[in-house]
């Protein structure tokens, strides 16, 4: 099995098969399962998807924020 080790980017999805609600996808060699609500609905066997993962610093900010102030909140005197 070939590893891909790109990391940056869009990668390629392309789904195998279906069992139960999850989506057995195949992406650079690796395969892995997805849950099927994250797919589109028309989405089937042998569909190839595209998918971009971005670091998303304002939402990673807000929730670290979040959990600063319940944790503030839970170990106040």
């Amino acid at each position: 099995m070939r590893r891909q080790t790109r990391r940056a980017g869009v990668h390629y999805l392309t789904i195998d098969r279906f069992e139960a609600e999850w989506a057995v996808v195949e992406c650079g060699g690796l395969i892995f399962e997805l849950p099927r609500f994250l797919l589109p609905p028309e989405a089937k066997e042998g569909d190839v998807l595209s998918l971009e993962l971005r670091q998303e610093a304002e939402e990673t900010n807000r929730r670290r924020e979040r959990v600063r102030r319940l944790v503030d909140d839970l170990f106040e005197p």
